[in-house]
């Protein structure tokens, strides 16, 4: 709800109140409810306060309990209030009006170091221990909200944003080759692996799942939790899966609808964001709440190019799960003159970095901007479905099957997921043949592996030494996890705490832009701890897969939706038709970058050079998917970053 900002004079110099009020002089640029500050040399702890949830109107953040000896600054919303409420034996009478951040500093005061471990939602904050002399904060187990510092020997100074901490006396903008080596060799949309790492040598970040402590003698940053796949929860009944499943999913979803303002969600054709949406419009029913949908369209000249089971224009679906569910008023943005070219320089103004997905940036931003418009307050949103609630992949789990020679199970599942899919069951065993056993791939002639070009120049990969410290991370060197099958995959990404950094700090920096926030039920610890400890089979069944929230929003999802197997959504489709009247300036900037001396030190100009040969003066939509295209793009974005910010290597 909030920018945080502080310093800590380690050097016992007074001079925590300048420096501090910098940091929140540069906050400034967002809109605030109130900004408000704490200062006891060598201290300072600052709030640039939004207001979002009925609790936080009118608080005093940083909040100081003067009995405890604790002061905290935080930019939080707790999910699990009630249980904290509980454990914490608050008074009845008090629990409606205390805030996330006294229940934080409350946590702390009873569990001291382990408080993060107890607390369930969206957070980022720092507190002052008086009296054992030592500043003290978490990120949540995700990252949902940034934390970024700056460390020298005279002071410790933190903030949710990068620059300003660039203004403090010995902070100096320095590039980090390290972290801008691991953006480029890495093909996804993985930023870097070392999410300690910014784009800046002198301001570091606290990894999501971490802690920090800071005294005079010394900094400790530690991982205080870490999720494990566990398969735990055995029921008799399918059903009472669901029923289990139902509980706990709309346990996260109720507690991210607490705000004083409107209620907000992101809505495609798909599981995810349809699930989501009707579990929070039957919620806010009784309330006399409509809630608001925000859906993004293709422009209406866009002539679609791609397979007949893709969906590039989504409304259809839409619609049905809007008619479906009531309660809703929908909006559908196809952000007419908008495209990923023209925001770029607004992007990394927000970004405060380079950033890969240049596909949605034009319609992520607009719809941040449309919510808040519109006096929306959280605008939900189910980023991390596929990995939670709507896992289950049926390929790789009928591969299991038929490597554990369960034929009958095996051959029931196919003949009914070959009928859910229109395709004949060869194709369906075929597939399957070939995941289980991947030596079947060498004795038959097939395409060359993709590979995504890889852009970083070999000698400034040598000197980093990335691949080596990417292979770590069992990223290889094509850019991409190699030799994973999905287990391993969503094993990887609950255990590390890379891999959605991000989009998080995407999130917390449009946050902080529109004053509202996104929250994400798909991403509720209780939902991951419970999805993590299901047998496989629940998500994959009767030929279905995702078979787990299929059955779970029956009779809350039109069937066409809930049951769809045969198209899938994809958004972005249209970013090259929509910058086909800027073609010509996209042209002539590329042209000047690949000439870059100080930009080709980092990049392969060869490469560069290679892929603008495959590009002509004009283009056609379906462009949208070459990988040339998508290089030269991502290359511009980080190339402006390192001009706009005038930033050179070492």
């Amino acid at each position: 709800m909030s920018a945080i900002a502080g310093t800590y004079q380690t050097d016992k110099a007074s001079l925590a109140g300048e420096h501090g009020g910098k940091l929140m002089e540069a906050l400034l640029q967002y809109p605030c409810d109130a900004a408000q500050a704490w200062q006891e040399d060598p201290i300072f702890l600052g709030c640039h306060n939004q207001w979002i949830t009925p609790e936080s109107i009118g608080e005093r953040n940083p909040c100081y309990d003067s009995e405890k000896g604790l002061v905290i600054t935080a930019d939080a919303i707790i999910d699990n209030r009630s249980d904290l409420l509980n454990r914490l034996q608050v008074e009845q009478s008090a629990r409606g009006a205390i805030t996330d951040s006294q229940l934080i500093l409350l946590a702390y005061d009873k569990w001291g170091e382990e408080a993060p471990k107890y607390l369930v939602g969206d957070f980022a904050f720092m507190l002052w221990d008086r009296k054992n002399r030592k500043l003290f904060g978490a990120r949540d187990f995700s990252g949902g909200r940034t934390l970024y510092f700056h460390r020298n020997a005279e002071r410790f100074a933190f903030c949710t944003t990068l620059e300003p901490l660039l203004l403090l006396p010995g902070a100096e903008r320095l590039l980090n080759e390290q972290w801008l080596a691991e953006f480029l060799a890495i093909s996804g949309m993985v930023d870097t692996v070392d999410s300690s790492k910014t784009v800046y040598e002198q301001i570091e970040q606290l990894p999501p799942s971490h802690r920090i402590s800071v005294t005079e003698e010394r900094i400790v940053v530690a991982r205080y939790d870490q999720l494990q796949a566990t398969q735990s929860i055995r029921y008799k009944t399918d059903d009472q899966y669901v029923e289990a499943f139902q509980d706990v999913f709309q346990q996260a979803v109720s507690a991210r609808l607490r705000t004083n303002r409107k209620v907000g969600a992101q809505l495609s054709g798909g599981l995810d964001s349809g699930s989501i949406v009707s579990f929070a419009a039957r919620t806010l029913r009784p309330q006399n709440k409509k809630l608001h949908t925000f859906s993004y369209v293709p422009s209406d000249d866009f002539v679609d190019y791609t397979a007949q089971y893709m969906m590039t224009n989504e409304r259809p679906l839409i619609e049905s799960t809007v008619k479906y569910v009531g309660g809703i008023e929908d909006h559908y943005l196809d952000f007419k003159g908008r495209d990923s070219y023209s925001e770029i320089d607004g992007f990394l103004d927000i970004m405060e970095m380079p950033y890969k997905f240049f596909e949605n940036s034009f319609w992520m931003r607009g719809m941040f901007e449309k919510a808040g418009e519109q006096g929306v307050g959280v605008l939900l949103n189910g980023g991390r479905g596929n990995l939670s609630i709507s896992w289950g992949s049926a390929i790789p789990y009928y591969a299991t099957l038929l490597k554990k020679a369960k034929w009958v199970k095996l051959l029931r599942e196919m003949r009914q997921y070959s009928l859910n899919i229109g395709s004949g069951r060869a194709f369906v065993l075929s597939n399957v043949s070939r995941a289980a056993f991947p030596m079947i791939e060498r004795l038959r002639p097939v395409m060359e592996d993709y590979h995504y070009p890889m852009v970083i120049h070999p000698d400034f990969a040598r000197r980093t030494d990335v691949f080596n410290r990417l292979n770590e991370h069992g990223i290889d060197r094509s850019g991409w996890f190699g030799g994973k099958d999905i287990y391993a995959e969503r094993k990887s990404h609950f255990e590390e705490v890379f891999h959605w950094n991000a989009g998080n700090t995407l999130a917390t920096k449009l946050s902080l832009r529109h004053s509202l926030w996104k929250r994400d039920p798909t991403n509720d610890l209780r939902v991951i701890q419970f999805c993590l400890s299901l047998p496989e089979e629940q998500y994959v069944q009767n030929g279905m897969d995702r078979a787990l929230i299929r059955r779970a929003t029956n009779q809350l999802l039109p069937d066409e939706v809930r049951l769809n197997q045969r198209t899938r959504g994809v958004q972005g489709a249209d970013w090259v038709h929509r910058m086909l009247p800027k073609w010509k300036f996209f042209m002539e900037e590329l042209r000047v970058m690949i000439e870059d001396r100080m930009f080709t030190q980092f990049v392969d100009g060869k490469v560069l050079r290679k892929a603008l040969s495959q590009l002509g003066e004009s283009a056609e939509p379906r462009h949208a998917v070459d990988p040339n295209y998508r290089l030269l793009m991502r290359s511009l974005i980080v190339y402006r970053f390192l001009k706009n910010k005038d930033i050179e290597g070492r």
